[in-house]
């Protein structure tokens, strides 16, 4: 088995000790890629490509027909078991199989309607089998990043950059937000990217007030703010950056928010270390810009984890407070959102260490 593997099953075993489970359902699609190698993917959140099942001393991957071949080549370590009417039915035979007594499941990911199915066809098959919720077993370890993980969002993110300049340098003013969108989308693809990260948002004017606006066919105009937030993924792993910028002239408003939010972005970063509060970064910048008069104009948190998923732990926010620690990867993105008048965000990433944190862009601000 490839060692990163080894170890992260050999991590995940021991929290399952220590939660006295002695059998965990793994259904999240990043969790399952994480720790088997196999790259499926669901359809829909009420669509699977597949499940593992890890216990102390073996792994099993269930999935149906159309991935089989496919989980064999992927993950070569793991058991392939092929389900041929639902992973549900199939549940008492794979567990008896396993001699699981505490089922673990992820509780994040599975629907109470399909609770309910693993339910009624347990107490028929394996009636003694208890049904355990467990929560970021598997995302607290993807929280921190490996070096080599690090190297494919550095990758990916410089796969997104790449394609920034051209289109801002292309003909921007009077093309619609829909199109711009789309041309980052292409470019994305056409640039090496698997997919986008997650659809890309282009925001101009008073649109720009919306943080997760959708594109419309607002056409972009001179000297107005215009936010751009967009990603990759490139070999699973996801980037995510956002800039704001005027083609024209920007106005003194523009250019007072943006010094504001800029500073207000390299204050947190600058606090970023091991061993420093999730919470206290986010007031760094929060304080800032509520010190600057546009306090009530800034309402998410800071910032977010990336990896196999766009938005993942740590979160820095006001809430769920957690200690940084080396080798997290994390946006650090403020905003100022004005109704009326437009917003300006902008989004770096960065990779925690222990006396720092180190900027991965390269695309300048």
């Amino acid at each position: 088995m490839e060692k990163t593997l080894k170890n992260r099953l050999a991590s995940l075993r021991t929290r399952l000790q220590d939660q006295e489970i002695n059998t965990l359902l793994v259904l999240q699609g990043e969790n399952r890629r994480y720790l088997s190698g196999f790259t499926g993917e669901d359809g829909r959140f009420d669509e699977s490509a597949g499940a593992l099942f890890i216990t102390p001393d073996r792994q099993l991957l269930a999935t149906d027909s159309r991935y089989e071949t496919q989980a064999q080549t992927e993950a070569p370590d793991f058991e392939i078991y092929q389900y041929k009417e639902g992973l549900a039915r199939a549940l008492p035979e794979i567990l008896k199989t396993l001699h699981t007594e505490r089922l673990g499941f992820e509780s994040i990911r599975l629907s109470y309607l399909r609770f309910q199915k693993f339910e009624e066809h347990l107490k028929k098959g394996a009636p003694t089998v208890s049904l355990v919720p467990t929560k970021d077993l598997v995302e607290g370890l993807r929280m921190i990043k490996e070096a080599k993980e690090v190297g494919a969002i550095r990758r990916s993110l410089a796969v997104s950059e790449s394609i920034f300049e051209t289109i801002v340098n292309g003909q921007c003013v009077g093309t619609s937000e829909k199109e711009l969108a789309w041309t980052i989308e292409r470019s994305l693809r056409e640039a090496g990217a698997e997919y986008v990260a997650f659809p890309p948002i282009v925001a101009s004017g008073p649109n720009a007030a919306l943080p997760h606006a959708i594109p419309t066919d607002r056409p972009i105009g001179q000297g107005e703010p215009v936010l751009f937030d967009w990603g990759g993924r490139l070999n699973g792993y996801c980037s995510d950056i956002s800039r704001t910028i005027v083609f024209g002239s920007p106005d003194d408003t523009f250019k007072k928010v943006y010094q504001v939010v800029r500073d207000a972005q390299s204050m947190a970063i600058d606090a970023i270390k091991s061993g420093v509060s999730t919470q206290d970064v986010d007031k760094i910048a929060r304080d800032h810009i509520a010190a600057k008069g546009f306090g009530d104009y800034f309402g998410h948190g800071l910032g977010h984890g990336v990896g196999l998923a766009t938005h993942e732990k740590p979160h820095l926010s006001p809430i769920r407070p957690m200690n940084l620690e080396e080798g997290m990867v994390t946006t650090v993105e403020p905003g100022i959102y004005i109704p009326g008048w437009g917003g300006v965000r902008l989004e770096n990433m960065v990779v925690v260490k222990e006396d720092g944190a180190v900027v991965l862009n390269r695309y300048p601000l």
